[in-house]
């Protein structure tokens, strides 16, 4: 079969190199899945930069999502049958419940192979059916980003109700899941993003007000100014240590902020005083379990929610998929075509 692993070879200019490699069998517990297609994350660049914080297996198939057809049946395996329509689970063996350390071992595309192949073998008990109204490249963009907007929204954050405000910043694929996850809870929702085009386009989602981050650089003031010095109750923060002080101006007292992303990177010292003054709440968030997964997609399907996919490259233009994410130009979802 053919698939991409992440490139140690320094010279190249490609961070993936396109490989054959042998099909994959489904053992006992096992379901052979014909891959369909894929979705980025700003994880999965991390990882092909040898920036993740963790070494890097040799011949790693990178991205953690991916959606496709059930192929093949391992020994002892009751729950699917050849032809269901699965996604993998970002962490396959994250059933429910809380997080454990163990279950960093087995994340798709970091710590294990992932979904940028022909055919992958997964647990049967790591692979979640797709809502039937989605196409393959809609429910390839679901096992990452869209859990973690829907865990930090529905299971850890803030029990929040009609009319409660959140803040999302930016128009990657958390951000954008939050606003269509926020919308169909009857939130209150404000947005950051750095051209009036994609501005429209969140208004168009569901957001109330929307805040240009390039015209306004103090945009926490603008949050505030628009809540009436309030503050917003959630804040969906993926940038990190760069936007991680301006989150706290943005939140109300006794609110939350939930840290996702680093996409403005790690390397800052952050004063927690704020946080303290508010008597609010920085949690973590990484991505969710099975149990979650599940029931998003109940959800998804109940609401005829679809996911909002910016580019959808061929599998043979893989490393220009990940350089348009690089590029960060998009607004919700690239995903690769993998069949």
């Amino acid at each position: 079969m053919k698939a991409y692993v992440v490139s140690k070879a320094t010279e190249q200019t490609d961070f993936w190199q396109e490989k054959e490699l042998r099909d994959p069998e489904a053992g006992a517990g096992e379901v052979l899945i014909k891959v369909k297609a894929t979705s980025l994350n700003y994880r999965d660049l991390m990882v092909a930069k040898g920036r993740y914080g963790t070494p890097t297996a040799d011949d790693l198939i990178p991205l953690s999502d991916g959606a496709g057809e059930v192929v093949g049946i391992g020994q002892g395996v009751t729950k699917w049958k050849v032809g269901d329509r699965v996604a993998g689970s970002f962490f396959r063996d994250w059933q429910a419940g809380s997080p454990l350390a163990g279950h960093q071992t087995a994340a798709l595309g970091g710590s294990v192979s992932g979904m940028l192949a022909q055919y992958v073998v997964l647990p049967a008990h790591g692979v979640v059916r797709i809502p039937e109204h989605l196409s393959f490249e809609e429910a390839a963009t679901l096992p990452c980003a869209g859990l973690t907007a829907w865990n930090t929204l529905m299971v850890s954050g803030p029990r929040l109700t009609p009319g409660s405000s959140i803040l999302t910043l930016g128009t990657g694929g958390v951000s954008v899941f939050a606003v269509q996850f926020a919308k169909a809870a009857g939130l209150e929702i404000f947005s950051t993003t750095s051209n009036e085009e994609k501005g429209k386009r969140l208004l168009s989602l569901g957001a109330r007000e929307v805040v240009n981050y390039r015209t306004h650089p103090e945009w926490e003031k603008e949050i505030l100014s628009l809540t009436g010095n309030q503050g917003v109750d959630h804040v969906i923060e993926v940038g990190g240590a760069g936007t991680l002080p301006k989150s706290m101006t943005a939140v109300r007292y006794g609110g939350t902020i939930s840290l996702i992303g680093v996409l403005t990177g790690t390397a800052s010292e952050v004063n927690p005083l704020p946080l303290l003054g508010k008597s609010a709440r920085l949690q973590g968030i990484y991505v969710g379990s099975v149990a979650m997964f599940e029931s998003m997609n109940a959800t998804i399907e109940k609401l005829r929610i679809r996911p909002v996919i910016d580019q959808v490259f061929e599998f043979s233009q893989a490393n220009a998929a990940l350089k348009s994410l690089e590029s960060a130009g998009h607004f919700g979802k690239i995903v690769i075509r993998v069949d």
